[in-house]
Order: C-alpha cells, then structure tokens, then sequence
C-alpha cells in the first residue's frame, strides 16, 4: 500500500498475475480458485470484504460479462482474477464510487490495485442500493 499525504493510492496484492499463453491454460487456473471458493458455500460463491466491513461480494456476475469479450480481452481480464480476489477480500483503500449510468438504483464502486510485478489493474463492484447486495464485475488492467 502506497500513500500520500496520509491517503492511499492503491492496493499492492500479496499475489502475481494467473499465469499462461492461451484462454484455456489461465481459465483452467482460475476455475481452480473459483472452485476453492464456491467450496466453502452452499449456494453462490462469494468472498468477504474487509472494505464493505465483511460483507459478501458475491462472484456469480463476473463470468457471465468475461464471455461477452472476445477472447483476447478474456485472457487479459482472467490473468487478474487472482489479484482482485486478494483485493477484495483485504483492502481496506476507499474506491471510487459512482451512481451507475445505467441504472440509477445501482452504485459502481472502482478499486485500484497493483500487483507484485507492479502493474496496475482495476476491479469493479456492483452495489444494488435496495438490497445493498454487491456483486464483483470486473477486474482488467490499465
């Protein structure tokens, strides 16, 4: 964690990128950490935030909107899907949060985080406003 004038900039992750050349080799990783998760519920896989005060960010969107990009965006994308589970769970960093253009009950919340090989990457969280539930999007990087 880098700060400045007492604030912080970003989240440096105890974690590298997934690593692999094609979709198939960093998907196969990244299952194998989904699947970790999903193991310790019942129903929808989740992960607590320390930010959100250990609320349940659920993951169950995030896969839907990856297979929506062409492949070469996925494999970009998925190569921080390790780092932003290590984000999300221990940040403590305030995001920047806007209401969602598209839909005024929902509030997008943007964490900035920095990997171990120091590259810079971003996760989105979805927050529905009735409900307060939230749900991880995105992760990609700068």
């Amino acid at each position: 964690m880098i700060r400045t004038k007492s604030k912080a900039l970003f989240y440096l992750t105890k974690t590298n990128k997934l690593s692999g050349s094609n979709f198939k080799e960093i998907n196969k990783s990244a299952q194998i950490i989904r699947k970790q998760i999903q193991s310790k519920s019942k129903r929808s896989a989740y992960v607590r935030s320390k930010f959100f005060k250990k609320e349940k960010i659920f993951l169950n969107l995030f896969w839907p909107h990856l297979h929506e990009k062409h492949e070469k965006e996925r494999i970009r994308r998925l190569k921080f899907f390790h780092c932003a589970i290590d984000l999300i769970e221990n940040s403590t960093i305030t995001p920047h949060s806007i209401e969602n253009p598209m839909n005024h009950r929902e509030q997008l919340h943007k964490f900035i985080g920095k990997t171990k090989d120091n590259e810079v990457f971003f996760v989105q969280i979805k927050e529905n406003n009735k409900s307060h539930k939230k749900y991880f999007i995105s992760c990609f990087p700068k």
